[in-house]
């Protein structure tokens, strides 16, 4: 038991000592278990192969299988069980069907925490009403308030158009396609364009609409520059 705890010590050792060289740090809550983890890992990889960056960025990604406040509150006691003072933490949702109350109120619950400790902030990258609805800005500019099964049957028709079959949740070469198929450019500016109509409004009554792109365009600053470029 001693050996076993002495090894324990040591692990966490090591990983503060990890921590602590990272001067920017990213921990991303999805609520998915696979679709928005899958998409963000494309950039955590990217940022740890970039050699002026993977020494100083640190991009954790937890899957939640969890919704909205639930999201928020997983993020919460991450933070407080690791003793996280520093760093950005985002909680990646969708709208669904899931009452206003609980949408609108990640980020009035953000804005409480960030409060606490301006080093340690929260941020809410919410999707109305899916993650989808991102995804398809990378091809068009689109501002019809339809269900998900829309969005997923307008990616179905780009992503057979583009000779790769069709959309499904869960693609491990999300962020490729995206990236190479699609413009990641024009999906920033379509989103921002999308939130300053909606200035002043609640992230339930922003349909459609996605936060997302703030996380985005934080991440791409790391990226290799010939890649970055096409974020900007």
């Amino acid at each position: 038991m001693p050996k076993k705890a002495g090894m324990e010590a040591w692990k966490k050792k090591r990983r503060q000592e990890y921590l602590e060289k990272r001067e920017y740090r990213y921990y991303i809550f999805c609520e998915g278990q696979q679709t928005e983890p899958l998409y963000f890992t494309g950039f955590k990889h990217l940022i740890e192969d970039n050699p002026i960056y993977r020494d100083m960025v640190l991009i954790e990604i937890e899957p939640c299988q969890a919704e909205t406040m639930r999201v928020i509150g997983m993020a919460e006691r991450y933070a407080k069980k690791n003793k996280i003072q520093k760093g950005q933490i985002w909680c990646v949702y969708d709208k669904d069907s899931f009452p206003a109350s609980d949408f609108n109120g990640v980020a009035d619950r953000a804005e409480r925490l960030n409060q606490e400790n301006p080093e340690r902030q929260y941020h809410a990258a919410w999707s109305n009403e899916c993650i989808e609805f991102w995804f398809l800005l990378h091809f068009a500019y689109y501002t019809s308030n339809n269900h998900r099964t829309e969005y997923i049957h307008f990616l179905n028709d780009k992503f057979r158009e583009l000779g790769l079959g069709k959309y499904q949740k869960n693609m491990k070469d999300i962020f490729d396609i995206l990236m190479t198929k699609g413009n990641p450019k024009l999906a920033l500016r379509y989103a921002k364009r999308i939130m300053k109509e909606g200035q002043g409004k609640t992230p339930t009554e922003i349909a459609p609409g996605t936060r997302v792109y703030a996380l985005v365009e934080e991440l791409a600053k790391y990226l290799p520059e010939n890649i970055r470029d096409t974020f900007r």
